[in-house]
């Protein structure tokens, strides 16, 4: 079963056909990390419940867990004003970053410049 008609209207899509997906701890409400969906993505996330993106460099689904075990149990996903990005809000089980980190947003350090 496709996506919606009327959610895939509303997405702008870049030109793989992906939308950005910024992925938020429900409780803490950190930065857990930012993938990207297409509409078969973001149709099984609305439908199971679980967090499904597309792996770019694999080039097909990737549900979030199903090999690490670090699975993100879905409680809303919020469409931006100009409806290039989605914020899903998630309880995260483990680490969400592939490093093994709670956050992708730790691994990679702030970047500071000098003023």
């Amino acid at each position: 079963m496709p996506l919606d008609p009327e959610i895939a209207a509303r997405l702008k899509r870049d030109a793989n056909g992906l939308v950005c997906a910024v992925v938020q701890e429900r409780d803490t409400r950190d930065v857990l990390m930012v993938a990207w969906m297409n509409d078969e993505a973001l149709h099984q996330t609305l439908t199971t419940g679980r967090a499904v993106y597309w792996s770019r460099s694999r080039q097909e689904l990737w549900r979030k867990g199903d090999t690490s075990g670090h699975i993100q149990h879905v409680h809303s996903v919020d469409l931006d004003c100009d409806g290039d990005a989605l914020l899903l809000t998630v309880t995260q089980v483990g680490a969400a970053c592939h490093t093994g980190e709670a956050t992708c947003f730790l691994a990679g350090g702030r970047l500071e410049e000098s003023r």
